[in-house]
């Protein structure tokens, strides 16, 4: 994510702020042109631009506290394209489903933003309905007695179980699934991924190439599931897969992959906001990469600029969080194969 600025007096704000701490103006974020903008009200108590006077009404959500996003004027719309999205969210009357919605709804919009960058069309399923996306926040509460919501994605609606959004049930969850990772933001990035296969894979020119490198989708996924679910992951699963729940499917290794581009893109996009150079001060022959990363990663066409710019960050990112007593930040292997998957998508991505 990038750092943005104040468009009022230039001080540095971020992603979710609603004000800037510097001159107090309210902002919002103008998802058409991907940037913050700094907000007064008029005369007649609407809220302009405070450098060009043009008109703009925050989304409906932001009475709610969980979305800065602001819609000109011109669009009658009351909602913003992010909210747009969503089908169900939980009963935000009880604090708590409150509390795990407004974590969700930001990891939602950085999501959102992501797929701004790359200029992929956002559409409703409300609009479209066999093209379009749709999100369901629920919780078990809803459920049938010994029932669960399930995470997961079908036919571009993504249900996130809100439980996911409790750090302490999601780190239940992560032990006792042997993950190394799981967010909120990583659910939604891997998500999108499924989505993004019937979109840019399914049926296109793309297909043969995927199935070289993934795997034969037509095989049975409930029989792949089930075989998972008995006997694991492959022994030596991480000299071909990025994760063990990648070796379940060709379409689960697509969107773990999927998931791992946008952490890496995304998580280079700061380090580039932030002028990070890495230059380990060690002696030169031993072997520990430095990286210069003066290219936003979300505008890279080679991929291996944006790998070559990956894994020193990742070392150190690693390094520092060992410092802090924590675990690895980014505690992956990338391997040759994972590697091909990966610039796979970067050129899917790219139309390369």
């Amino acid at each position: 994510m990038q750092i943005f600025q104040c468009d009022n007096c230039s001080h540095p704000v971020y992603f979710d702020n609603n004000a800037c701490l510097k001159c107090h103006n309210l902002l919002g974020f103008d998802s058409r042109y991907l940037r913050m903008i700094s907000l007064k009200r008029d005369q007649n108590g609407q809220y302009v631009e405070t450098s060009t006077g043009n008109g703009f009404h925050f989304c409906k959500n932001h009475d709610h506290d969980v979305c800065n996003w602001v819609i000109s004027d011109e669009n009658p719309s009351e909602v913003c394209i992010a909210c747009s999205l969503n089908r169900i969210i939980p009963d935000i009357t009880r604090k708590e489903y409150y509390e795990r919605w407004k974590k969700i709804e930001l990891a939602k919009h950085r999501l959102i933003y992501a797929l701004l960058r790359w200029n992929f069309p956002i559409i409703p399923k409300a609009v479209d309905y066999e093209k379009g996306l749709a999100f369901n926040f629920e919780s078990d509460s809803t459920m049938p007695d010994g029932f669960r919501v399930m995470t997961g994605h079908a036919n571009g609606l993504i249900t996130m179980n809100i439980a996911e959004a409790d750090d302490v049930e999601r780190e239940m969850a992560r032990n006792n699934m042997d993950e190394v990772y799981r967010t909120v933001l990583g659910h939604f990035r891997h998500e999108i991924g499924h989505y993004y296969w019937g979109r840019l894979i399914w049926n296109t020119k793309n297909l043969e190439s995927f199935r070289a490198l993934y795997g034969d989708e037509t095989y049975s996924y409930q029989e792949a599931l089930n075989h998972y679910y008995q006997h694991g992951a492959p022994a030596d699963w991480n000299q071909n897969f990025i994760s063990a729940y990648a070796t379940m499917h060709p379409w689960e290794s697509w969107a773990e992959t999927w998931a791992h581009y946008m952490h890496i893109v995304d998580t280079l996009e700061t380090a580039y906001f932030y002028g990070l150079s890495i230059e380990p001060k060690v002696h030169e022959s031993i072997s520990v990469k430095s990286a210069q990363i003066t290219e936003n990663a979300y505008d890279c066409k080679n991929f291996d600029t944006i790998f070559e710019q990956w894994l020193p960050l990742s070392f150190m990112m690693n390094s520092i969080n060992r410092s802090m007593g924590l675990q690895d930040l980014y505690p992956f292997v990338i391997n040759l194969n994972v590697k091909e998957k990966l610039r796979f998508i970067h050129n899917v991505i790219h139309k390369l």
